[in-house]
C-alpha cells in the first residue's frame, strides 16, 4: 500500500503515549506547533503553505479567496454580541485579509439538545444582519443535534467565498523592510468582553467586543492606492501571536514600540486587575497591515476615514531580516516576543 494511503484495515489500538495537550479554545504555541508539525504537513499545497487566514486560488482568469472558521466561544451572549454576529465576522474578516470582496457564506449548525429556541432565533438574527451588512448571501449550510450535555449550546462552522479584484499579492512573502506596521484600532476589547460574561463579572468590566467587519477598512485601503504588503486580524493570541507568526513566515524582525500601541483605558484596568497582557488578547474586530513606509500617514488618514470609531495608529516596522518579532516597551528596554504556551481565555471564539 502507498505509505500515503489511509490504512483502514484495523481500528487504531489503544496506546499510552503523546496526546494533545491544547487548552479549551487552542491558540498560542502548541496551537501553532500542532498546526505545523501535525496537520499542514498532510496537506502541504501552495495555497495553504502561503500563510495567509484566507486561501487565495486561480479559476481561470478570476482570482478567488477561500476561508472556513469554527465557532465555540462561551458563553455565546456577551456584551457587544453573540457567537452568530462572531461567526459571519470571523469569516468575513478572514476574507479581508487578502482583500477579497466577500460573496457568499456557509453555515454548519452544530446543536446541543435543548437549547432554547429564543437564544437560537437571536443567534440567526445577528448572523442575518451581519451577512446582510457584510454584503454575502448564505447559500448554503448543515444542522446537526447533539445530546444533551454534549455541546455547550451552540457550535457554528461558517466558510466564506470571495471575489479578488485587485493585482496585489497581499502575504507574509510581500512583506519588505522598511516596511511600516499599522494597527486599525485599540485592542483586547474582545477577550475581556467574553471574560467579563462569562465570569460574571459585566457590571465592573464595562467593555464591549469589538467585534466587526473589517473588510471595508481594508479595501479603502487598496481603493486608495496604497501598496498593502501583508494584513493579519488579530483573534486568538492577539497581537503579539500575531506578529511571532508573520515575523517567522516572511523572515523579517520586526520592531513594534508599545507606547504606540493603542489599548483603551478600562481594558488596560481589566488587564492589570486579572493579570493578562492586553497585547495578547483576542480582538474580533483589529488587523495590522503592513505597507511602505512612504505611504504609512496616507494609510493611517484612510483608516481613520473609513472607521471614525477606533484609533488606528503607526506601531513599528520591518527592521530587516530575521525570524524575530521586538518590541520596544515604554521605558526603553527591547525584549523577544513570544506565543505563550497555552491560551490566557479560553473559548473566545
Amino acid at each position: 500500500m502507498n505509505p500515503k494511503e489511509p490504512d483502514f484495515s484495523c481500528p487504531l489500538p489503544h496506546r499510552d503515549g503523546e496526546r494533545i495537550e491544547i487548552a479549551h479554545g487552542g491558540g498560542g504555541q502548541r496551537m501553532h506547533e500542532l498546526l505545523t508539525k501535525t496537520v499542514f504537513p498532510r496537506f502541504d499545497n501552495p495555497a495553504l503553505s502561503a500563510g495567509t487566514d484566507a486561501a487565495v486560488l486561480q479559476l481561470g482568469e478570476q482570482r478567488l479567496a477561500f476561508t472556513t472558521d469554527s465557532f465555540v466561544v462561551s458563553p455565546a451572549f456577551f456584551p457587544g454580541g453573540d457567537i452568530g454576529v462572531l461567526a459571519v465576522c470571523g469569516t468575513l474578516n478572514d476574507l479581508a485579509t487578502v482583500a477579497a470582496q466577500p460573496r457568499w457564506l456557509s453555515a454548519g449548525l452544530i446543536i446541543e439538545e435543548g437549547l432554547p429556541t429564543v437564544e437560537l432565533e437571536r443567534i440567526l438574527d445577528s448572523m442575518a444582519a451581519t451577512a446582510s451588512a457584510g454584503g454575502v448571501e448564505l447559500v448554503t449550510g448543515d444542522t446537526k443535534v447533539v445530546e444533551r450535555g454534549k455541546g455547550d449550546g451552540i457550535y457554528i462552522n461558517t466558510t466564506g467565498i470571495g471575489s479578488i479584484e485587485h493585482n496585489l499579492t497581499i502575504a507574509p512573502s510581500a512583506i519588505q523592510e522598511g516596511d511600516a506596521i499599522l494597527l486599525s484600532g485599540d485592542l483586547g476589547r474582545h477577550g475581556i468582553a467574553v471574560m467579563a460574561a462569562r465570569d460574571g463579572m459585566i457590571d465592573s468590566v464595562p467593555v464591549e467586543s469589538d467585534v466587526a467587519l473589517i473588510h471595508p477598512s481594508v479595501n479603502a485601503l487598496v481603493d486608495a492606492g496604497i501598496e498593502v504588503h501583508c494584513v493579519r486580524d488579530l483573534t486568538r493570541g492577539g497581537l503579539v501571536s500575531a506578529m511571532v507568526e508573520i515575523a517567522g513566515q516572511a523572515g523579517v524582525e520586526l520592531l513594534l514600540r508599545e507606547a504606540a500601541i493603542p489599548v483603551s483605558e478600562p481594558v488596560r484596568w481589566a488587564c492589570e486587575l486579572l493579570g493578562f497582557d492586553p497585547l495578547y488578547v483576542a480582538n474580533e474586530g483589529r488587523f495590522a497591515a503592513f505597507v511602505p513606509q512612504g505611504q504609512a500617514e496616507q494609510a493611517l488618514a484612510v483608516l481613520r476615514e473609513s472607521n471614525s470609531a477606533t484609533a488606528p495608529a503607526i506601531i513599528g516596522t520591518v527592521s530587516g531580516p530575521g525570524q524575530r518579532a521586538l518590541i520596544e516597551s515604554r521605558y526603553g528596554p527591547v525584549r523577544r516576543l513570544v506565543m505563550i504556551s497555552g491560551e490566557q481565555m479560553p473559548r473566545i471564539c
